[in-house]
């Protein structure tokens, strides 16, 4: 049975029982917690919690996911996957367990011709919640399972909770027995590969209260509408009809490790570690495919960071493979043909996701080719030491600076026969790890418990009236001062309000939220921020600065005129400067993420090279023609299946309903879905101005614009800025350039004199510096404080110098000065006293350390300083006493 057919029974089955079919919600997840959708449950979230009102009783859906918290596991078990398909059916208060479970029975045991999986009744085992007994008497009864394939598990494994007060309940899991081939006898309990859970049935009963963790609360008491969330994993339901061994190794799957095996010459099978590596490839490029189809892009941090490390771990594993070249181009066509069919915009996008998926692959060739060097010299120089274990901290240094993965530095160390100082890499690693977490925890601290909002969601969506009104008359719904519940805010306190309906936008789509005030009898409120805490819902950050405003008041949201009049202009500059860059660039250079608010604009696209000067000039030309045009901006509502067929963009990350706006700019030109506020022809953009582009990632591009009088203003600037170089220069303005060429030229002449001077005054202090010197033990030493001086690199060529004028004898020359404010010591050492056991970097290490830093290089030149001036002569004395020691 092909996946594909697995789903789609899924979705047949439980449309025919009343189930509206949702389409997947992109892997990008809506929840600020979360960086990816990582169950088929996220998209529900808010009805399952009673958040916002469910618009349907019975839900079910085929949820594209990704987790990467096990992504180590990844090719060792049979189970687990970076991206995963996962079945769900959901009830919001209408079936419960007994619905659930016979659902799931039923589809399960139907034989194949009747529509459902055909699962052999005796091969299925169930685990409950220990104190389930409800959910044991309707397995028994409505599935006629034997007490001894029902087994009983605690908190950690058969109770749902999101670790917040709120919906709680026990689950009931679904097993597969795959036989005693694959492991022990005696059912789900034994945690052994040989039972495949596919099937979890979560019953939401209960409220919990005093939340101390996922297993330690205290229910309050029975949710008055009880809920149903299930899972049923796609990919393990499938490996298992497929009768293959492993989740690799599904239709969906299984291409790219074949593809990875003939590029690679290994055979499928042979070797347990050959076999590992290319699972994790054929996982890794599945799971960046889906990604980059949902508008992911590498980078080095939150979603863009997790793509790279994916990408990069099959690049890896394909070079533990043995191959060293890229090979991406033909295994990312592998997978995109395997899942294309199920979802048709890996190979509509595919242009887009391989531009940037092959210019990654590049970039770490590149990377490793270069962090093989720096490691190459670093075992040099452990050998040469005559250590055998390479520092932990270079390690730590090849994988958080240059991406070089440790299991990579491991390799390389041991064929070179030496160890890595896993110790010390390891603690680095979690430090690092800890500093994350911390910070990721203080981030979430930040964000309100959602839970406040639920009573005032079930009073309605927040009416949005700032299309057409700039002024709105409602009433105040709710208010909530430091994140609770409040009658009342008063004068001097920031609190949020919620209105029945408001003219004011809240931050989305990538426009900012408006500026304005909130009016009502007795009270003024200043908007510090609009948002929309949950789905439906808008909510007013405001400053109250005089009277009080209370809970049931008439109230009048009023927009700052000038603010809007430059978000829509922004905004509607954002729509046009995308249209020129596809028009100049192409169609693979697709909005990837977007910012405007009054006045500015800022616009990331697709694309792997920066733009030529030729080229940002044709991209502001094409965008101000399009102004001057006066195109008509005409809005229009309709479904989501018009706008497609009409070509409206699609923005990648963004949330569409079934209903959308689309905004055209000159008809066709532009054409974009876009909820937010615009201009109502293009010529109210007035002026866009290109103030920079640069790079965000190896495969992203960022454009910034001002718009408006913002625009004119900053050319203002440049005017006043080139009348002032005019007349400093004593030039006319179309000479003003070739004035600054001459000037450089003459400037870079004088400088090369100056440095010519100063090498003949530092090659005349050499004689002086040569007679100052000392015997100490076998070896001459010359020690000097040069004083205040340019630079570490005068010091350095003085060091130079001196060496050589001593050369055939045993000597050490040590020259400190101050540069900058900071103490530079450079050591230099002759042959003869190298071979006395003298070393250049030992001795600077330990003036460096003196002076409170560091220093350190080779045997015959190393600097060192440090952050203390003062404790130079502390540190040439201390060199001193460690010469012939």
């Amino acid at each position: 049975m092909q996946t594909a057919d697995i789903r789609q029974r899924w979705l047949n089955f439980f449309a025919d029982r009343e189930h509206t079919i949702v389409p997947s919600a992109s892997l990008i997840s809506d929840d600020p917690t979360l960086l990816f959708t990582v169950a088929g449950m996220v998209p529900f979230v808010p009805y399952l919690t009673g958040v916002v009102p469910a618009p349907y009783r019975r839900a079910t859906s085929v949820q594209k996911c990704i987790r990467t918290n096990d992504i180590e596991e990844v090719g060792k078990t049979p189970r687990h996957g970076t991206f995963f398909q996962m079945n769900g059916n959901f009830s919001f208060g209408d079936y419960f367990k007994e619905g659930a479970i016979a659902y799931a029975w039923e589809l399960l045991t139907s034989s194949e011709s009747d529509g459902g999986y055909g699962f052999e009744e005796k091969d299925l085992w169930v685990t409950v919640y220990r104190d389930d007994d409800e959910a044991i008497d309707l397995w028994r009864r409505v599935a006629g399972l034997p007490d001894e394939r029902i087994q009983r598990l605690d908190k950690d494994t058969n109770y749902w909770s999101t670790g917040q007060p709120g919906p709680a309940g026990p689950c009931s899991e679904i097993f597969f027995d795959r036989g005693p081939d694959y492991g022990q006898d005696g059912g789900p309990a034994t945690d052994d590969d040989r039972y495949v859970e596919i099937w979890n049935l979560v019953f939401m009963q209960y409220l919990v209260a005093d939340v101390r963790s996922k297993t330690d609360f205290r229910i309050v008491g029975e949710l008055p509408s009880k809920n149903i969330d299930t899972g049923m994993g796609l990919e393990r339901v499938a490996f298992i009809k497929q009768e293959v061994d492993n989740f690799y190794e599904i239709d969906q799957v299984r291409p790219v490790l074949d593809r990875a095996s003939e590029i690679s010459g290994r055979r499928y099978g042979v070797d347990h570690g050959d076999d590992v590596r290319m699972r994790v490839i054929a996982d890794h490029v599945r799971s960046s495919l889906m990604l980059m189809s949902d508008g992911v892009t590498p980078s080095n941090e939150g979603r863009g960071y997790i793509l790279r490390r994916l990408l990069r771990r099959t690049v890896r594993a394909m070079r533990l493979l043995g191959v060293d070249e890229g090979t991406f181009p033909e295994l990312f066509v592998a997978s995109r043909d395997a899942m294309k069919s199920a979802y048709p915009e890996v190979e509509n996008d595919y242009l887009r996701i391989s531009q940037s998926a092959y210019a990654e692959e590049e970039t770490f060739l590149r990377t490793l080719a270069s962090g093989t060097t720096i490691l190459d010299l670093a075992v040099s120089e452990t050998k040469s030491s005559g250590s055998s274990e390479l520092a932990g901290d270079t390690a730590f240094l090849l994988h958080d600076t240059y991406g070089f993965p440790i299991e990579l530095t491991l390799e390389i160390a041991e064929e070179s026969g030496i160890t890595v100082d896993r110790e010390v890499f390891t603690s680095l690693m979690t430090a690092q790890r800890t500093r994350a977490k911390a910070d990721a925890k203080a981030k979430k601290t930040t964000l309100a418990d959602l839970s406040v909002y639920s009573d005032l969601r079930a009073k309605g969506e927040t009416v949005f009236t700032g299309y057409s009104d700039l002024t709105t008359d409602s009433a105040v719904l709710g208010i909530l001062v430091a994140g609770l519940p409040s009658p009342v805010a008063r004068t001097g306190q920031t609190a949020e309000v919620i209105l029945a309906e408001t003219a004011l936008w809240a931050e989305s789509g990538g426009q900012a939220a408006d500026a304005g005030r909130i009016v009502g009898n007795g009270f003024e409120l200043d908007v510090v921020d609009v948002q929309k805490p949950v789905s439906g819902l808008i909510s007013h950050t405001v400053k109250v600065v005089a009277g009080e405003v209370h809970v049931g008041a008439d109230a009048t949201s009023i927009v700052d005129e000038d603010y809007r009049r430059g978000a829509t202009q922004a905004h509607s500059g954002t729509h046009i400067v995308h249209a020129a860059l596809r028009q100049v660039l192409g169609s693979t250079a697709h909005q990837a993420g977007s910012f405007n608010k009054a006045g500015y604009l800022r616009l990331d696209f697709n694309w792997a090279q920066a733009l030529s000067t030729e080229t940002k000039s044709e991209i502001e030309e094409i965008s101000n023609l399009a102004v001057r045009a006066n195109h008509e901006v005409v809005t229009r509502e309709m479904s989501l299946t018009e706008a497609k067929e009409l070509g409206a963009m699609a923005l990648f990350g963004e949330k569409y309903g079934d209903r959308v706006r689309v905004v055209d700019i000159g008809g066709s030109w532009s054409r974009e879905l876009c909820a937010g506020t615009h201009v109502s022809s293009s010529s109210e953009v007035g002026i866009i101005n290109l103030i920079s582009e640069q790079s965000i990632g190896s495969t992203n591009r960022r454009v910034e614009s001002l718009v408006g009088i913002e625009a004119f203003r900053s050319f203002a600037t440049e005017r006043a800025l080139v009348s002032q170089l005019a007349t400093q220069l004593k030039a006319p303005r179309d000479q003003i350039t070739d004035r600054v060429v001459d000037l450089a030229a003459q400037l870079k002449v004088a400088e090369k004199k100056i440095a010519q001077f100063e090498s003949e005054v530092l090659k005349s202090r050499i004689p002086d510096l040569v007679s100052r010197a000392e015997t100490i033990g076998n070896v001459s030493v010359i020690i000097a404080d040069l004083g205040v001086v340019g630079s570490a690199d005068e010091v350095r060529q003085l060091a130079l110098g001196v060496r050589e004028k001593i050369a055939d004898q045993p000597a050490v020359v040590v020259l400190a000065g101050v540069s900058s404010e900071k103490p530079v010591v450079i050591v230099a050492t002759t042959a003869e006293a190298r071979q006395a056991g003298e070393k250049a970097g030992v001795l600077a290490k330990i003036a460096a350390k003196v002076l409170g830093g560091g220093g350190g290089g080779k045997d015959d030149m190393a600097q060192g300083g440090g952050s203390q001036p003062q404790q130079m002569g502390a540190a040439l004395a201390e060199v001193r006493r460690n010469i012939q020691v």
